[in-house]
C-alpha cells in the first residue's frame, strides 16, 4: 500500500505522518491518534455552553476515513479519547455503533489520559497508562525521554503558524525532534495551542520541526520559520482540552 503523508524515522522506527493528524506504522500495522474528545460537546452542555452536537459523529467519520486508509491491525487512542468520564455512556446509538463496528477485527487501545483516566465503560479495548515500543514509548502527556528512547504523546493540541506577506495560515500541526513527538488534536472540538507557547516550545532542546496538516499533504516547516498568534488570538480560539 502506498502511504500518505510525510515519512520520517524516529525510536529506530519509520513513521507516517498523516495529513488526518494521525500516525502510522507500517512495521507494526499501527495506527495512533491523539485526544479525540469524543462527547466535547455534550460535555459543555452539561455545564450550560451549549454547541451543535455533532463533534463525536464528525470525528469518528474521520477516524474511520484514516482506518480505511491503512486497514490497521491496532489501534491506540493516545489520551483523551472521549472528554470526561460520563462521555462514553453518553454516546448516541449510532456512534456507539460506529465506535463499536470500527474495532472489530483489530486490537484497540486506550492509553489514559487526564480527561479519561478510567476505561470507557462498554465499549471494546484495553486501558494502558503507556505503551513501549521498542525505543519507542508512547503517552498522553509528554515527558523526558531516557537516554536512546523516543518519546510520542497528545495532550498540548499543537498548532502552527507560518506568515508569507500578506498571506497567513494556522494549522494543526505534528511537532518532532528525534527524542519527542506530539501529535496535533484529532476532535473536532478541540482547538490548539502554537508550538511556539513555552508550554511546547520548552519540551525541544535545540528546536523542532513542525508538520502542519494540508488537506492532502504534510509541510515541513522549521521552527525558525513559524510565528506566534497575534495578540487577541484568544478571543477567537475555542477552548483546548
Amino acid at each position: 500500500m502506498e502511504a500518505v503523508g510525510t515519512l520520517i524515522e524516529l525510536g529506530g522506527e519509520a513513521i507516517v505522518l498523516d495529513p488526518l493528524g494521525v500516525i502510522w506504522l507500517e512495521a507494526r500495522a499501527m495506527l495512533v491518534v491523539a485526544d479525540l474528545h469524543l462527547e466535547k460537546g455534550s460535555a459543555f452542555a452539561r455545564r450550560g455552553t451549549l454547541l451543535p452536537p455533532y463533534d463525536t459523529a464528525r470525528t469518528l467519520r474521520r477516524l474511520d476515513w484514516a482506518i480505511r486508509r491503512y486497514r490497521p491491525k491496532v489501534v491506540v487512542s493516545l489520551g483523551d479519547g472521549f472528554h470526561d468520564r460520563a462521555g462514553a455512556g453518553g454516546l448516541a446509538a449510532d456512534d456507539r455503533r460506529t465506535l463499536v463496528d470500527l474495532a472489530i477485527g483489530r486490537t484497540w487501545l486506550w492509553i489514559r489520559g487526564n480527561h479519561d483516566p478510567d476505561p470507557p465503560p462498554g465499549l471494546a479495548g484495553d486501558s494502558l497508562p503507556s505503551l513501549e515500543l521498542g525505543r519507542m514509548r508512547l503517552v498522553h502527556l509528554p515527558d523526558d525521554a531516557a537516554d536512546g528512547e523516543t518519546v510520542i504523546a497528545g495532550h498540548l493540541h499543537p498548532k502552527a503558524r507560518i506568515v508569507q506577506g500578506a498571506r497567513k495560515a494556522t494549522r494543526p500541526c505534528f511537532a518532532a525532534d528525534p527524542r519527542l513527538l506530539l501529535l496535533p488534536a484529532f476532535g473536532a472540538y478541540t482547538g490548539g495551542l502554537n508550538v511556539l507557547d513555552p508550554a511546547i516550545s520548552a519540551l525541544f532542546r535545540s528546536g523542532f520541526t513542525a508538520f502542519m496538516l494540508g488537506e492532502s499533504r504534510v509541510f515541513a516547516v522549521s521552527h525558525r520559520h513559524l510565528r506566534p498568534d497575534p495578540p487577541d488570538w484568544r478571543r477567537h480560539r475555542l477552548a483546548a482540552g
